[in-house]
């Protein structure tokens, strides 16, 4: 899912200050010194925008005119394939762009030296620019910079957001998705805590939420007016007011493992033992956070919207890394503490992105061609024995995949995008209750709801069940679909911390058009999809509301929020959300991958180790469950996708 209003405490850091975190990855290895393993990778001249070649350009065309009658997913296997590699290449080319030349511009400077290792606060990944992709460094857009400007506060609240969520997202009777198990709706907010995060604002006067006369937001507990924090404008400032709004990410933009290791070095390093490179975990568990009033919270890299679904995948790639460290330095028993450390990370890191590319992905994209997509992104087209047996075969990503092939960022330097963020709003995967199971019986031990497993009671629902009856009801009960009508109660009245109640529904809304997301058809065309031509159109998946968005919007297609368009868009077979949030995805998937040296030059075994990478190939979500749970064997005997559903005892 997404962050609201708040962030973790990690604390973003000016882009202005010392790349410290390189330095700190930098230090200390074989004794006393990390040392480059016979250098890390180093590219020439700095890359340029290639322009399409004739073949793509010639590809383009063609299935530009293919798909005006017939979509990919509707070609056979082969044919859909390539359909969506020349989607991809189209989407690279002209939906990447640059807030830098918004205004109030930071310096761009080039990495004195390439560490061997992830820094702590994502600096130094690219040679020409230290700063890319560093925690306090800008999003920027997959929408060309003209269509982000966001509507007046009036024009915002039309209409209402409120009504929106109370009319089109509330849950009327809970829609399970069958294929998938819960762990999949907590996995996806794991991961995406590692990738972005907006901050707190608590400075600027609130949005006030009009309010419907028959609405009981104040009698179950919410403010009366509805006000919801703006959000965090970025601390530099713009140069006019003919740009649009930017906001700054309080994460590493990198698929880093930060949510576990956290965005700078004082956090990273408050989380570990100081031995073996490892992270504390006590008792199988994380150790409470320390922070007051956060004691209810685990000790880990982010736990803003925490809950127990987060606690139990945040504790299990701790237990992940530890793993790691055991294995590494049965092979380097002279290594310190921190060279084991940041191998192990970059180990654990890059096992947590295979398992999201092959596993997750596919797993709610439910289609061949997806599945056979996923698989290439990561390990290419040819068999898997070839690259086991002869290693990578030419530089191109078709082949042997992305990992391993050059470093390209294509059309912009890399960043988590706003249009990502937004993708991300998936909130309906979420269940109002969940009974839990007893893993050896699968008896029922008891119902409980959302707001008795997240906040300040996260802790306390696993110290009461237990790791391994949650996850084994993790395993066996089912999200909620991504549809219509389906939104959780327990968000729609979600009880913070901090003691204020929040309409997460009312906040998605309002968040996309706050920070200019192009409504659904705009979207839609961005993306070159073509328009809607007609509310019956756009409900095909939802036939039955044709008439209630009419009336919400007054009869205006152009005004329909993206997130109800995609809920309520006719979308392909097997899909878990619609194809035209699927274009953020085909885009920006293998973007994180194919910006990140540590995924592409630099995943070799003098970086990694030999050890180290037959770890990420050899392994899965389902050993590394039973690694540390052997006793989920029976739930997960012939269990080829974790996050499908399990056995029941």
């Amino acid at each position: 899912m997404t962050d609201t209003t708040d962030t973790t405490a990690t604390g973003a850091k000016s882009t202005t200050a010392g790349a410290a975190g390189t330095a700190g990855a930098a230090q200390a290895a074989t004794g006393s010194a990390l040392v480059p393993v016979q250098g890390a990778a180093r590219p020439g001249p700095a890359p340029g925008h290639r322009p399409p070649g004739l073949l793509e350009r010639l590809g383009s065309a063609a299935f530009e005119r293919i798909n005006r009658t017939r979509e990919w997913h509707e070609l056979p296997t082969t044919l859909g394939l390539l359909n969506l590699s020349v989607l991809r290449g189209d989407l690279r080319r002209k939906n990447l762009h640059d807030t830098f030349g918004a205004g109030g511009e930071r310096t761009r400077r080039p990495t004195a030296e390439l560490a061997p290792y992830r820094s702590y606060d994502g600096s130094g990944y690219d040679p020409y620019d230290e700063d890319m992709g560093r925690v306090g460094t800008r999003l920027d857009r997959n929408a060309p910079l003209h269509l982000v400007f966001p509507d007046s506060d009036a024009e915002l609240m039309a209409p209402s957001p409120r009504e929106i969520s109370r009319q089109l997202l509330a849950r009327r009777g809970f829609v399970p998705a069958p294929t998938l198990n819960l762990l999949a709706a907590a996995w996806i907010q794991f991961e995406n805590h590692g990738w972005a995060n907006h901050g707190d604002n608590e400075e600027a006067e609130p949005f006030t939420v009009p309010l419907a006369e028959d609405d009981d937001w104040a009698r179950t507990g919410g403010s009366c007016p509805m006000r919801v924090n703006r959000t965090r404008p970025d601390p530099v400032a713009h140069t006019g007011p003919d740009a649009p709004p930017t906001y700054e990410n309080t994460v590493t933009h990198w698929w880093d493992g930060s949510q576990i290791y956290g965005s700078d070095e004082a956090r990273c390093r408050s989380l570990r033992t100081g031995e073996y490179g490892k992270l504390r975990v006590e008792d199988g568990r994380l150790p409470a956070d320390p922070r007051p009033g956060m004691e209810c919270l685990d000790a880990t890299g982010m736990n803003s919207d925490y809950w127990t679904g987060l606690s139990l995948l945040h504790t299990l790639f701790a237990k992940e890394h530890n793993a790691i460290c055991d294995h590494l330095r049965g092979h380097h028993p002279t290594w310190a503490d921190e060279r084991l450390f940041h191998t192990a990370r970059l180990v654990n890191t890059a096992l947590m992105a295979k398992i999201h590319t092959v596993e997750w992905t596919p797993g709610i994209l439910d289609t061949p061609v997806l599945k056979r997509g996923m698989d290439a992104n990561w390990y290419g087209m040819l068999p898997r024995w070839v690259s086991r047996k002869y290693g990578r075969i030419g530089k191109g990503e078709m082949l042997s995949g992305i990992l391993g092939s050059p470093t390209d960022h294509h059309a912009a330097p890399f960043s988590m995008t706003e249009e990502f963020v937004s993708a991300y709003r998936l909130h309906p995967l979420i269940p109002d209750e969940v009974t839990v199971r007893d893993h050896a019986s699968g008896s029922a031990r008891k119902t409980i709801g959302f707001n008795d497993m997240q906040g300040a009671t996260t802790r306390t629902s696993v110290d009461e069940f237990g790791m391994s009856d949650l996850l084994y009801t993790f395993g066996t009960a089912h999200p909620g679909a991504l549809v219509l009508h389906n939104h959780p109660d327990g968000l729609r009245n979600l009880a913070r911390l901090t003691g204020e109640h929040i309409d997460l529904g009312t906040v998605d809304i309002l968040r996309d058009r706050e920070r200019g997301i192009p409504r659904y058809n705009a979207y839609r065309q961005m993306l070159r999809k073509r328009p809607v031509s007609s509310f019956e159109e756009l409900t095909g998946g939802h036939p039955g509301d044709t008439a209630l968005i009419r009336e919400l919007y007054e009869g205006r297609l152009d005004r329909v929020d993206t997130l109800v368009g995609n809920l309520a868009e006719p979308r392909p077979a097997g899909f878990g959300f619609s194809d035209s949030l699927f274009r953020i995805f085909i885009l920006m998937a293998s973007r994180r991958l194919k910006s990140d040296r540590f995924f592409t030059t630099d995943y070799r075994p003098e970086v990694y180790t030999a050890e180290g990478l037959e770890w990420v190939d050899r392994n899965t979500m389902v050993t590394v469950l039973l690694r540390h749970h052997p006793e989920l064997g029976p739930a997960l005997a012939g269990v080829t996708n974790a996050f499908a559903p399990w056995r029941s005892a």
